[in-house]
């Protein structure tokens, strides 16, 4: 990160001392110590105390590079959003090379927080407040590959979520063509056993038609029998009875002497 360090002298600074007859120079002097002692800790990465010291500097006027340094360090701290609204208010500064740094800064911040198309937005507009500035060209060109890649990344996610979706589209068809055909296959199962269980029903109700009338025929065939031997021995009886009376009365043949 670039920040803005206080550049007054020590002659300076004494010069300016025996200026505190105004409070205008007075309140410039306070934001200026302000700053060197923001500027100080900053170095030491001790962020908390600068952030405090670059508040109180920001708090005395509208001092771009007071916001600036205070954005650098939310950055430093991680604090990205409130970075940003830093850096914002930084570019209210009429300092070309404020207006530079805080664009510069927020394609960093922007880009860190992945939202690369403000982040190139960003880097553009640092340039166009410095057009050298070499740094904001590389980062430009850097975000610009990441979009690219980003971009070629999410097409590819939904290429592959697409084909995953047509997969289990196809796998659920394949479901339900097989459940529809274990169906077809029991209900046609389920039909043969019924056909089955009422072709053994009329086999065994004809077997058993068929054993009835056995039984009736073996009965008539018993009852003619009976009748006919009864036939029989009548017709023997009386053969046997002619025989008799024929007997009866024939007369002994007579005896030649």
């Amino acid at each position: 990160m670039k920040i803005f360090k206080c550049s007054i002298t020590h002659r300076k600074w004494t010069l300016l001392c025996c200026l505190v007859m105004t409070s205008l120079a007075a309140n410039s002097q306070s934001a200026h110590e302000l700053l060197m002692e923001g500027d100080s800790h900053y170095e030491k990465e001790e962020y908390d105390i600068a952030e405090d010291k670059y508040r109180k500097a920001s708090e005395k006027g509208d001092l771009g590079k007071a916001n600036y340094n205070l954005g650098n360090t939310l950055f430093n701290q991680e604090r990205y959003d409130e970075a940003i609204n830093q850096y914002q208010s930084a570019l209210r500064s009429g300092d070309s090379k404020v207006l530079n740094r805080a664009h510069y800064n927020l394609g960093n911040t922007y880009f860190q927080n992945q939202e690369l198309e403000k982040s190139i937005d960003a880097y553009k507009n640092a340039l166009r407040y410095d057009n050298n500035d070499n740094d904001a060209k590389e980062n430009l060109m850097l975000a610009k590959k990441m979009l690219k890649l980003q971009e070629q990344q999410q097409q590819q996610q939904q290429q592959q979520n697409q084909d995953q979706n047509d997969k289990d589209q196809e796998d659920q068809d394949q479901q339900q063509q097989k459940e529809q055909q274990q169906q077809n296959q029991q209900e046609d199962q389920e039909q043969k056993d019924d056909e089955q269980q009422q072709s053994q029903s009329q086999q065994s109700e004809e077997e058993k038609q068929q054993q009835a009338e056995q039984a009736d025929k073996k009965d008539l065939d018993k009852e003619d029998a009976r009748k006919l031997l009864e036939i029989i021995d009548n017709e023997e009886q009386k053969v046997q009875e002619k025989l008799r009376k024929s007997n009866g009365n024939t007369k002994p043949p007579k005896k030649d002497w």
